[in-house]
């Protein structure tokens, strides 16, 4: 069918590998996944992402309900994150999501404390996104391969309780009137320019 995504039904024998789900085959695959992972069971795609997650986290505070995580959740998929951190109000608008948070990792901490306890327990440096005063440019700064990179709502941008649990703060160069970017535009380009600094362009599909 015309604007149809995915693959129809497998031709030729099944493959005999644990990884592909018997429904997919039949009926063909339309998900919103890259070839690599065409027919395979979902929890087999979780793990494989799983080992190949670069070892950066993304955390996006939602005490407002902000309608950018599910950008934030499905860029962070993009980019292979290890997980992401929903920090405040557990429920979320997961439409603009896309699916991924199927497939992502996700935590939810009730407060920024909470968050910053798990960076500190895991060794991950707390790198806040926000246009304050205090910051350094990102063009220019040199990203914790281990780190959390935390932003905040829009509107407010980060609380004062964020900023002060940061190990790094970062903004992002405007030259036009707005005062900021919303939290799915910023995350994009922050998670790129961890990209650009430590991942393997080779394991890019």
């Amino acid at each position: 069918m015309p604007g149809q995504v995915g693959v129809g039904p497998w031709v030729g024998a099944p493959p005999d590998d644990p990884r592909y789900d018997p429904e997919l085959l039949a009926g063909g695959d339309r998900r919103n996944v890259v070839d690599a992972y065409r027919y395979w069971r979902r929890d087999a795609v979780v793990a494989d992402l799983a080992a190949r997650a670069h070892p950066f986290h993304v955390a996006i505070e939602n005490f407002g309900h902000d309608h950018n995580i599910g950008t934030v959740v499905r860029t962070a998929n993009a980019f292979a994150a290890a997980a992401v951190h929903i920090v405040g109000r557990r429920r979320w608008n997961r439409r603009g999501a896309m699916v991924t948070d199927r497939y992502q990792t996700l935590h939810h901490h009730e407060s920024v404390s909470g968050l910053v306890a798990f960076a500190r327990a895991h060794g991950l440096a707390v790198v806040a996104v926000d246009n304050t005063e205090g910051s350094v440019r990102l063009e220019t700064a040199e990203l914790p391969r281990d780190c959390v990179l935390l932003f905040g709502q829009e509107g407010p941008g980060l609380t004062p309780e964020a900023r002060a649990g940061a190990d790094l703060l970062v903004s992002i160069a405007q030259f036009g009137s707005t005062r900021s970017i919303n939290a799915g535009v910023a995350g994009g380009i922050v998670m790129h320019t961890w990209v650009r600094q430590h991942a393997d362009l080779d394991t890019a599909w």
